[in-house]
């Protein structure tokens, strides 16, 4: 049998919730128009499902947290999918660049992606670096039910575990336009919730404020 990559699950998904959201606006009355975040006047269609935008330098923790939130979300029987940055990049967004154009489109496409999601009764994982405000901003007004998570670190501490030896690569001038070094990153003004990836907060203590977050926003039943 042919083995599917992280990718290729990303694409079919994608394509099966495109589908449904054809369908589901094909029976969809046109006295009924569909709000931010894929709510409907009538509350009978109101949609449960929600965006949680993980924003942060590389390495910070992103990817973690978002793993654990998946975990978590799928014990209360949500029907949940992560889009990581990097894989994104290698599939949907392959042939964009690091210029801030490039780069805003690559967080448009995502964004567009979680839309469907939200209003399809999916929560949406966003786990991307999206270093420039105004773009997230304007995903956030497409979306409405969207709570955005910082992940900070300091830039130092950054460098120093580097894992994947980017940042060392980007201060040798071997990556260009490297978010932290050669490239501005834009930290959110007002996030729903911080987490401090710099040992004041464990992965999971990270994915608990979050939890806790969605339950008091609603988007979550308190257990």
């Amino acid at each position: 049998m042919t083995r599917h990559s992280q990718a290729d699950d990303v694409q079919e998904r994608f394509i099966l919730v495109t589908e449904a959201d054809s369908m589901a606006e094909t029976t969809t009355s046109r006295h009924e128009p569909i709000l931010a975040g894929g709510t409907s006047t009538n509350p009978s269609r109101m949609s449960t499902g929600f965006t949680i935008w993980l924003t942060g330098l590389s390495g910070s923790g992103k990817s973690t947290i978002a793993a654990i939130l998946e975990v978590r979300l799928r014990e209360r029987a949500l029907r949940v999918e992560v889009l990581d940055g990097d894989v994104v990049r290698t599939h949907l967004s392959k042939g964009l660049g690091f210029s801030k154009e490039d780069r805003d489109t690559n967080i448009r496409r995502i964004g567009w992606i979680c839309e469907l999601l939200s209003r399809n009764d999916v929560v949406a994982i966003a786990s991307v670096i999206s270093p420039y405000r105004d773009v997230r901003d304007e995903v956030r007004s497409h979306i409405g039910r969207f709570v955005e998570v910082y992940v900070q670190a300091p830039l130092d501490l950054l460098k120093r575990r580097d894992v994947k030896g980017l940042y060392r690569r980007a201060m040798a001038g071997e990556i260009p336009s490297f978010t932290g070094i050669s490239d501005d990153y834009e930290a959110p003004l007002d996030p729903e919730v911080t987490c401090h990836s710099d040992g004041r907060d464990t992965p999971a203590e990270s994915a608990a404020k979050v939890i806790t977050t969605l339950e008091e926003l609603g988007y979550l039943g308190r257990t």
